[in-house]
């Protein structure tokens, strides 16, 4: 018998993806999947999924799910704060870890920062494949749940069991160093003061940013008046860089279409795309050009990280961890004020508007203490 989760608020453009479905470029069909796959493979790790399993993305933030029937376990991974309500209070919990959700709790994910992206992995999640994934792509209706956004009241049937609630003893790094790509395939319709300026000049990711690409906001950048401003449409992938008649960069990202005819200044290198696609408006980048040699040695160097940290996936008491919840039910702590609490107390929350403030700092997270 199934468990089963329901969507209560899909917050922004909530879907199901997996790994994505390579190999249908050539009609016309995007990869998809997951906008960092590496953070997708983690959560999946924390509960025991195959790695490709699907989860839930999620972009900003305010994703609430709620258990029903059945206890459902899950995983968080990203930048954000959440917190486990039910009819007897709160508890708050970073991400990086798994969590089991008895019947009737909901599940309530912060605001993402500095990044964009959230997952939540699923325990045996049931999602039909099309074209071998289960990734949306909502532009054509394919995959996921009717190829839709997730919205409010979608049931998903998930596994029942649990792995146990594990985390990882390390966080991965959020990488500030430049963007690395490899120049072209048409870096010659722009001048050489643009090429130069695109490389020693910083961008600003923009507002405009959704699966599909990232306008980022920076110095102009000129075409060559004997080129023009258009080619003849090409093949472009995940990562390709173009650059229409306003000057202004267009990072094309899982969602992103099979081909278009603006000039392509660079494309970046496939171990810092993930990087890239999960930025928020306002962050600042500069950009760094390197041999596909190299590129191929950041994307070993990549993979090998990923290993290591799933690796140091260990159990929550391992770290001492303590569910302050069920020290407070055994009547083990006496006068006791709950800190995730207070804001309730003093500005009560609506359905609608939650503080998602996390009270632990960073110096007394678990995953600090190593």
């Amino acid at each position: 018998m199934n468990a089963v989760l329901e969507i209560v608020n899909p917050g922004a453009l909530a879907s199901l993806q997996d790994l994505g479905r390579p190999g249908f470029r050539r009609l016309g069909v995007p990869r998809s999947g997951a906008l960092q796959p590496d953070w997708l493979r983690l959560a999946n790790a924390l509960i025991g999924n195959a790695e490709d399993a699907p989860a839930i993305e999620f972009l900003v933030g305010g994703l609430v799910v709620r258990a029903l029937d059945s206890p459902v376990q899950l995983a968080l991974a990203g930048n954000f704060s959440a917190a486990v309500r039910s009819a007897g209070g709160r508890r708050c919990l970073d991400s990086w870890r798994s969590v089991t959700l008895a019947p009737g709790e909901a599940l309530h994910c912060g605001m993402l920062s500095p990044c964009r992206v959230g997952y939540l992995a699923l325990l045996g999640i049931c999602v039909p494949k099309q074209l071998g994934s289960a990734s949306t792509y909502a532009p054509a209706g394919l995959g996921g749940l009717d190829g839709r956004w997730l919205s409010p009241g979608v049931r998903l049937q998930v596994g029942e069991g649990s792995a146990g609630e594990q985390m990882l003893r390390t966080a991965p790094l959020l990488d500030t160093a430049p963007i690395r790509v490899l120049l072209g395939p048409q870096e010659d319709y722009f001048t050489a003061a643009s090429q130069a300026c695109f490389l020693s000049e910083v961008y600003q990711v923009s507002s405009a940013a959704d699966r599909m690409g990232m306008r980022l906001d920076g110095p102009m950048l000129r075409h060559r008046s004997d080129k023009g401003v258009e080619i003849t449409s090409d093949a472009t992938v995940p990562g390709s860089i173009q650059v229409p008649a306003q000057g202004q960069p267009i990072v094309l990202l899982a969602d992103g279409q099979t081909a278009g005819g603006y000039p392509k200044i660079a494309t970046v290198i496939s171990a810092d795309l993930p990087r890239l696609a999960a930025l928020a408006p306002g962050q600042r980048i500069r950009f760094a050009t390197v041999s596909v040699a190299a590129a191929e040695l950041a994307a070993r160097a990549s993979a090998a990280r990923l290993r290591a940290l799933i690796a140091d996936i260990v159990p929550l008491a391992a770290v001492g961890v303590l569910d302050l919840q069920a020290m407070y039910a055994a009547n083990l702590v006496s006068g006791v004020v709950d800190a995730c609490a207070l804001d309730s107390a003093i500005w009560p929350a609506t359905p609608a508007q939650e503080d998602w403030q996390n009270p632990r700092s960073s110096r007394n997270s678990p995953r600090e203490k190593g």
